[in-house]
């Protein structure tokens, strides 16, 4: 009887003991590097006074993440520049009876980023990342958008650390 369930079970961990792996999983480009440095972030919408918002939430995920430490520019291994691209609200549920009025908001943002190796100069990652939420409509759209933002940050902070420190 033990026999029978423990056949099944040995070959279950050794056909699952290659599906987890220990250690670091960094890209390949990414390997030798320790440390981060995140600016202030660029900005080439209109929305105003977001660019250390964004650089904010991109800290607090490597943080998070713990693949890379953050350390300031003139101590770090490599730099992550990023450019606020877009900022998009997009109209996605509408009010029952009424297909023309917008109840809920899709507020997407773009972002492209560049790591650069402090050593070198050399571009070791770039790309475009993409962060969104959704937001319903109140009186005040502007203020509704506005408490969005940080959540769009936050999505796209979450999957810029993933490629960096994952690579997908």
């Amino acid at each position: 009887m033990t026999r029978i369930l423990v056949i099944p079970a040995l070959c279950a961990a050794l056909l699952l003991g290659g599906c987890y792996t220990l250690g670091e999983t960094k890209p390949s480009m990414m390997k030798q590097i320790e440390t981060l440095s995140v600016p202030v972030s660029k900005n080439t919408t209109l929305e105003p006074n977001v660019e250390a918002m964004l650089a904010d939430s991109i800290i607090k995920q490597v943080q998070s993440d713990g693949t890379y430490a953050v350390n300031s520019k003139d101590r770090a291994d490599a730099i992550v520049y990023t450019t606020l691209k877009e900022i998009e609200r997009k109209p996605s549920r509408s009010v029952r009876g009424n297909i023309i009025a917008t109840s809920e908001y899709l507020l997407v943002v773009t972002i492209d980023y560049r790591v650069v190796e402090q050593a070198s100069g050399r571009v070791l990652m770039s790309g475009t990342v993409h962060g969104q939420t959704s937001f319903f409509t109140t009186p005040d759209l502007q203020t509704a958008e506005a408490q969005a933002m940080p959540l769009a940050f936050n999505d796209a902070a979450v999957r810029l650390t993933s490629r960096l420190s994952e690579g997908f």
